[in-house]
């Protein structure tokens, strides 16, 4: 790996069988991580809410905050912290839920080869609609999208972005891969690097939304307009800062 890339994986101590098989397909990649501890949104409930406007959350995501959001987008955080504080010039952050690809190496190679087409670069997804081509390489297409692009489990990340977006990331308005796909507003390069090297699988039983997602208590419809305008809006706009920046055509 390039001396100024550094890992950090993302976990909660309990979760030990998830850290195992994470070091473990680390250690087949020839990849060192440092662990860092994720923030538990449950047990840190309280003091996480004084960082979060939860009215604009319901609103921006059509659905109530859970803990657990609030401990993602803490985590996440902590890890831009750390890895500013340290002296590497590009992270690659991992959830504890990814599945590598026989293929990870070479895709990890081919981004790092390319900075210059990126600020954030990710490896999996959880939705990537509407991609637009920024150019190819080694049989890897490095995609804008003009629709949602969500999923936070394994990504590349700038010095350059890690530093703009701290000043600006609190408080919580939304869950942070949503925020992050809120380019326009942070003014930065956000790719996909298709087809994709990795996924996420958490088993179906998430520590965050639980079991096929039970603990997600959506309002009805009726009462989530406010949010269905937002997205359609977010479509503009990301068109739009595509559009400026060149990256449509």
């Amino acid at each position: 790996m390039p001396e100024n890339l550094g890992v950090w994986l993302i976990n909660l101590p309990k979760d030990s069988d998830r850290r195992k098989t994470m070091m473990s397909q680390l250690t087949k990649l020839g990849i060192e991580a440092t662990l860092i501890e994720a923030v538990n949104g449950k047990e840190r409930a309280d003091e996480l809410a004084q960082r979060v406007d939860s009215t604009a959350y319901a609103r921006n995501m059509g659905q109530p905050l859970l803990p657990g959001k609030m401990g993602v987008y803490a985590s996440h955080v902590g890890v831009w912290e750390a890895f500013l504080a340290s002296d590497k010039e590009v992270a690659l952050i991992l959830e504890d839920d990814v599945v590598f690809h026989d293929d990870f190496l070479r895709a990890l190679e081919t981004a790092l080869s390319e900075r210059s087409r990126w600020d954030l670069i990710r490896f999996n997804c959880i939705r990537a609609k509407m991609p637009v081509s920024q150019g190819t390489k080694n049989g890897y297409s490095f995609n804008a999208y003009i629709g949602p692009f969500t999923g936070n489990a394994c990504y590349l990340i700038t010095r350059e972005l890690a530093a703009k977006l701290l000043p600006n990331i609190w408080p919580q308005t939304r869950a942070m891969d949503h925020e992050l796909n809120r380019f326009f507003r942070h003014d930065y390069r956000q790719i996909g690097l298709e087809p994709f090297a990795s996924h996420p699988d958490d088993g179906g039983v998430s520590t965050i939304t639980g079991a096929d997602f039970n603990k997600v208590k959506k309002p009805h419809w009726t009462k989530r307009l406010p949010h269905f305008r937002l997205k359609a809006a977010n479509y503009l706009r990301r068109f739009w800062w595509l559009f400026r920046n060149r990256m449509l055509f």
